[in-house]
C-alpha cells in the first residue's frame, strides 16, 4: 500500500518549482492533489491556467489523480475555494501543503508599502487564509497534516528580504500556534525551510563573486529534494510529529532549536542603564546573523 493511499492533499503553489515536486510526489504516493498556482510572475503578478494544468496534466500521465485549482491564497474567500475543490472533487480533505509565494527584494530603506503587502499577503496571510479554510474539516474528522514552507531568511535572515523574512518567520509562529490549536483533534502542523534552485531563488541579486558561486552552487540543490520530506510528514508514520521546524538542503535533512533562553542575569535591587552596560557581554548570543550561516552549514550536502 502506498504511504498516501486514500488520502486527499492540496499543495498551494504547485506549478513550478518545489510544489511541483511536492503535488506529483504526493500523487505517487497515492495521494488524489488539488494543483492550487494562480499562474503568476515571481512577484506574483498576472495569471496563467496552463501552469496548474500541466502539473495535472503529468499527474494523470503516470497514473495518479489530480484536479487544478487556479484560485489566489492571498484572498479568503478564494482560500476557501481551494478547500471546496478538494471537497466537491474527492469528498474530504486531509494534507495542507502552503507552498505559494512570491518575491518583492529591496533593502529596508528603499521598500515600498506596496512591496511589504504583496509578499505578506501571499505568504503569510495566504498561509493562515487555506489553514483557517481546512482546519473545520480537520476538526471535524479528528485528523489531518499542515505542512508549511518557512525560510532560514525568516529564522536567520537575509540582506534585502525585510518582507520575506517577517512573512516566512510569521509562518513558523502560525504553524506553532496550529500545532497547539489542532493536537487535541490528531492533527500535525510543521514547517520546512527548503534550500532548493527554484524561479524566485533566480531572481536574487548578486552583487560579488560570492554572491554569484552562492547561486551556481544553489542551482545544483533540486526542489525535489524537498519532496520526501513532506510526503512523510503527511503520512500516519508521522502522525506523533509535530510543532517541528526541519531544513532540507540536498541529501542533508535538518532538525531546528526551538527558541528557548540561553541565559539570564538578575540583579536584586534591579537594573539601571548603567549596569545593564556593565553586563553587555551576557546580552550577546553566540551568534550573529552574519556569522551562524557559515557554522551551520559548513560542508557541502551533496558531496
Amino acid at each position: 500500500m502506498k504511504n498516501l493511499e486514500n488520502k486527499v492533499a492540496i499543495v498551494t503553489g504547485a506549478g513550478r518549482g518545489i510544489g511541483r515536486e511536492i503535488a506529483i510526489l504526493m500523487a505517487k504516493e497515492g495521494a488524489k492533489v488539488v494543483v492550487n498556482d494562480l499562474g503568476g510572475g515571481v512577484d506574483g503578478e498576472g495569471n496563467d491556467t496552463k501552469v496548474a494544468d500541466e502539473v495535472v496534466g503529468e499527474i494523470e500521465a503516470a497514473g495518479g489523480v489530480g484536479v487544478a485549482n487556479y484560485d489566489s491564497v492571498a484572498q479568503y474567500n478564494d482560500a476557501e475555494g481551494i478547500v471546496k475543490t478538494a471537497i466537491d472533487t474527492f469528498g474530504q480533505i486531509d494534507i495542507v501543503v502552503n507552498n505559494a509565494g512570491n518575491l518583492r527584494d529591496r533593502m529596508i530603506f528603499k521598500m515600498s508599502e506596496q512591496e511589504w503587502d504583496a509578499v505578506i499577503s501571499v505568504h503569510l496571510k495566504g498561509a493562515f487564509n487555506v489553514t483557517r479554510a481546512a482546519a473545520p474539516f480537520f476538526k471535524e474528522q479528528k485528523s489531518g497534516r499542515f505542512i508549511n514552507m518557512t525560510s532560514t531568511s525568516g529564522l536567520i535572515g537575509n540582506i534585502g528580504q525585510g518582507n520575506y523574512a517577517a512573512a516566512k518567520l510569521g509562518i513558523w509562529g502560525l504553524t506553532n500556534v496550529t500545532a497547539l490549536d489542532m493536537a487535541r483533534y490528531n492533527v500535525t502542523a510543521n514547517a520546512i525551510a527548503p534550500f532548493a534552485w527554484s524561479r524566485l531563488v533566480g531572481t536574487i541579486p548578486t552583487e560579488s563573486d560570492e554572491d554569484q558561486e552562492r547561486v551556481e552552487r544553489s542551482k545544483r540543490l533540486s526542489p525535489a529534494h524537498i519532496a520526501p520530506l513532506v510526503a512523510y510528514l503527511s503520512s500516519e508514520d508521522a502522525a506523533d510529529v509535530t510543532s517541528q521546524i526541519f531544513g532540507v538542503r540536498g541529501k542533508e535533512i535538518m532538525v531546528f532549536s526551538q527558541p528557548r533562553p540561553i541565559r539570564s542575569v538578575y540583579n536584586s535591587d534591579g537594573w539601571t542603564v548603567e549596569k545593564i552596560a556593565s553586563i553587555k557581554g551576557a546580552l550577546k548570543s553566540s551568534f550573529t546573523p552574519l556569522e551562524v550561516s557559515a557554522d551551520v552549514f559548513p560542508y557541502d550536502p551533496l558531496a
